[in-house]
């Protein structure tokens, strides 16, 4: 469920190459909205990444449902891989094409804007958003202060260790400081006789941009750092808070702690890996390939840098919002506000809205902390709690209109310093250089 991508956004070049795939993949129709006789229903499409497994299942029962009891709007799905959904909303727009309703990934809001793609809420249901949602999750999906949708999957960051692995090497817990957090990183590292890696203590992951860039926050904002400056308009890396994250990371590989080759999503469930950090959508994963092992996974805050620090993390997630071009923006919104607002009976006897029970369904969550409690109550995973907690203090990425491209720039060069390419001055300046210009450029 973590976002997975390895570049910005398309360009124009790009759309149009793109456009005679993605219609054939979209289907050559326009999106259907009915008949046009009288009395037929609308028919909604919804555009979403939850093209198969679990995540498909859990989002067709409220659509049933509503299909099953409204006869005057229905609601089809469509889906396409998480990979290819933000090319695919610019070139289904830019051919005439776009779904009603779409759920893109709240780093993408400030170009979706930009691009004309997303409406705002209507006044009374931006109001009902602030007011149920917390602040992280509401600012993940405006733009300069305007709300445009409903926040659905939330993922807050936390630190993930194997209670086995800590108590082999004398640990009692899990680290509360960066300087508990290096020392329990050598203490759990093992080599065989020949000097190779058995188990890193620390897992750095340049799996994609969300692990390598998401682990990476999630420490800047325990040490009361931020990525961009508040307005936006440049980089802020280059503080204390930056220096000391870079700082620690590099110390983490250079005495063998860490490994970024190694694939952590495998070698933590395999326990392979000490410690790592990672968003709350792994629980689940690592409930199913982990099986009975899973009892050695424990959660824990992210460390701070020094002991009575305020704790911070970061929060990733997505919303559901209406296309600027929907023919049905009424109807869409109603639908959408009966998904993510009305509250129904949900399993332990408990309530909280469809989306909240559905996020929960697949071990992720929603910025909606009343549901959340209610739902992760008796007998939930006691490893969510962390990254529920965590809604309450955890900074959103920035989502300006070149948030993604920065994103991937800022991989390139963390991963630049992780394999000794770069030191941490020289990786700063090449940040400030390259992410500087994209986010600072007029659009």
């Amino acid at each position: 469920m973590t976002p997975a991508r390895r570049s910005g956004g398309p360009s124009r070049r790009q759309i149009a190459l793109a456009l005679p795939s993605a219609l054939l993949a979209a289907g050559c129709a326009a999106p259907h909205h009915g008949s046009g006789r009288p009395g037929d229903p609308i028919v909604l499409t919804l555009l979403s990444h939850y093209a198969s497994g679990a995540l498909k299942e859990a989002l067709r029962g409220p659509v049933d449902e509503w299909n099953a009891t409204h006869d005057r709007v229905k609601v089809r799905t469509e889906a396409v891989e998480f990979t290819d959904l933000l090319t695919t909303f610019m070139v289904r727009q830019a051919a005439g094409r776009g779904a009603d309703i779409l759920h893109p990934y709240c780093l993408w809001t400030g170009q979706l804007v930009r691009a004309g793609v997303l409406r705002p809420a209507p006044p009374e249901l931006a109001q009902e958003i602030r007011r149920g949602y917390g602040a992280a999750s509401v600012d993940a999906a405006s733009v300069d202060g305007t709300v445009y949708g409903y926040p659905t999957e939330a993922q807050t960051y936390a630190l993930y260790y194997n209670k086995r692995l800590l108590r082999a090497a004398g640990l009692d817990g899990a680290p509360r400081t960066w300087r508990e957090l290096e020392e329990a990183a050598y203490r759990t590292t093992r080599r065989d006789r020949y000097g190779n890696t058995l188990v890193q203590g620390f897992g750095l992951s340049a799996y994609d941009d969300s692990t390598t860039v998401g682990q990476t926050l999630a420490l800047l904002h325990a040490a009361g750092g931020t990525f961009v400056s508040a307005d936006g308009r440049s980089t802020a890396l280059d503080s204390p808070a930056g220096r000391a994250v870079f700082g620690l990371e590099r110390r983490l590989v250079a005495e063998g702690a860490s490994d970024p080759g190694v694939n952590v999503y495998q070698a933590f469930a395999s326990g392979r890996v000490a410690m790592t950090v990672n968003a709350g959508w792994w629980t689940g994963s690592l409930r199913t390939v982990m099986g009975r092992d899973y009892r050695d996974v424990g959660v824990a805050p992210v460390p701070v840098p020094r002991a009575g620090d305020a704790p911070a993390t970061l929060a990733t997630g997505f919303l559901l919002g209406v296309n600027a071009a929907s023919r049905h923006p009424r109807a869409a919104w109603e639908f959408l506000r009966w998904l993510n607002t009305e509250k129904v009976r949900a399993r332990g006897g408990s309530t909280a809205t469809r989306m909240s029970a559905l996020q929960v369904s697949v071990g992720s969550l929603t910025g909606r902390a009343d549901d959340m409690r209610a739902l992760s109550g008796r007998g939930g995973d006691p490893n969510l709690r962390p990254f529920l907690d965590a809604l309450a203090y955890a900074v959103p990425e920035p989502n300006g209109p070149g948030a993604q491209q920065a994103k991937s720039l800022l991989r390139q060069n963390i991963e630049a310093l992780w394999t000794g390419q770069r030191s941490v001055d020289e990786m700063l300046r090449s940040v400030r250089r390259q992410v500087d210009q994209e986010v600072s450029r007029s659009w």
